[in-house]
């Protein structure tokens, strides 16, 4: 039997001997493997921006609303009926189990001015349990004290947008804004959140005390009510027995019978968060799967290519055979050819992958990320398809009569 590195050097030979050919046949190996490649770090980029975006918004939430209100027999909409209150919120805080913050939470959009420079924002009222639920850090000044609450104190803590638009690069910690025409004291500046995944601008928002928010501010026909009450557990193991906690107390809170609907509803951020995880995951794998199929039609290239090839060589393989090559090394031989043939195809394909996802993120602003993980999975594919698809005609070339194989024309 011959020893691999003559093999090996006879199946480089014949490959060279036939370059343009060589490398057509690969062509089908580099487009799919490429393409794979793109694939996933598109992908991959995807679950990773939804990822990030999750993280801004917290985790381990619960988002308490009104429930809709009726007109006509018309559902007007989630929050459209004001039924939670301040006192629900201390309510939940004292008594459900695996609570780590609670906070009200009220928004409108307002006016906002400062000398001559206006800004239309969201204000929110809230507490700073709510900077906590949702991840907000303060970059300047402080944040809001127990007395702010107490007394409805006019301070307000800016967001990124907001503290651009009204003051550019001046440090606006102490000045006095304008929210339609009530004075405002910026006492904190908020580290940059960016955008959420709805695309939402999440530094466009000035935050303030959510009893300044109910008394001087906001106008009301329901003194004391909240738009939302935001929750986080402590961890995603007691989320739902948080969840059923918070039930229980509200159904009690607002004397609502067991046959009767509720008048608040309750959203499970982390279940949505999951929910969205795993359909990103399947998109990554159905993108890739569909990039695969490209490799299987770069494979039956392979299989065709390497056939063609035993035709043309049956006579040579006639007289390797008579001086003495056994049918298994004619066999290694074409299986180490259509190993080459895909392996030099995957390689090229994983430079053409990695720079066409670095074209469609300049271009096209997507986000990627190329892992490792892609490129050992795309050339351990492509090694698979080389010996899967090169295997038959190889089998045939060592199942040639030498005599035969000699007569051949």
């Amino acid at each position: 039997m011959l020893d691999f590195k003559s093999i090996l050097k006879m199946s480089t030979t014949s490959l060279k001997i036939n370059k343009m050919r060589s490398m057509l046949t690969s062509l089908g190996i580099i487009i799919g493997v490429s393409a794979v490649i793109i694939m996933l770090a598109v992908g991959s980029g995807a679950s990773k921006k939804i990822a990030s975006d999750m993280e801004s918004m917290g985790s381990n939430l619960l988002m308490i609303r009104s429930a809709s209100a009726k007109a006509g027999g018309v559902r007007m909409g989630s929050g459209t009926k004001p039924t939670l209150t301040l006192k629900d919120a201390q309510a939940i805080e004292d008594k459900a189990r695996g609570i780590l913050a609670v906070a009200p939470y009220s928004s409108e959009g307002k006016q906002v001015t400062y000398g001559n420079q206006n800004w239309s924002t969201s204000i929110a009222g809230t507490t700073m349990a709510y900077f906590i639920i949702r991840n907000y850090e303060i970059e300047s000044g402080r944040g809001f004290l127990r007395d702010d609450d107490k007394n409805g104190t006019k301070v307000a803590i800016l967001g990124q947008t907001v503290s651009r638009e009204l003051f550019g690069d001046v440090d606006p910690i102490n000045k006095t804004i304008r929210i339609g025409n009530i004075p405002f004291k910026v006492i904190g500046l908020l580290k940059s959140k960016g955008s959420s995944g709805m695309g939402q601008d999440q530094d466009d928002l000035v935050f303030i005390p959510i009893t300044t928010a109910q008394r001087k501010v906001f106008g009301t026909d329901f003194p004391g009510t909240v738009n939302m009450i935001s929750v986080k557990a402590q961890n995603d193991q007691v989320i739902s027995i948080t969840q059923e906690d918070i039930t229980e107390i509200l159904k009690s809170r607002h004397h609502i019978g067991s046959k009767q609907d509720n008048d608040f509803e309750i959203r499970n951020l982390a279940e949505m968060q999951e929910t969205i995880k795993s359909a990103t995951k399947t998109m990554s794998l159905l993108l890739g799967a569909i990039a695969g199929v490209s490799l299987i039609v770069g494979g039956i290239g392979i299989m065709n290519i390497m056939l063609v090839s035993v035709t043309e060589r049956t006579k040579e393989i006639g007289i390797r055979m008579a001086i003495g090559a056994k049918a298994s090394d004619i066999r290694f031989q074409f299986l180490i050819e259509s190993f080459l043939l895909s392996m030099v195809g995957g390689l090229i394909g994983v430079f053409v992958g990695i720079f066409g996802a670095h074209l469609m993120h300049s271009l096209a602003g997507m986000n990627i990320a190329i892992t490792l993980s892609s490129i050992v999975l795309s050339l351990g594919f492509s090694a698979a398809i080389g010996i899967g698809f090169g295997y038959y005609p190889a089998y045939k070339a060592s199942l040639l009569n030498p005599i035969d194989a000699l007569r051949y024309e």
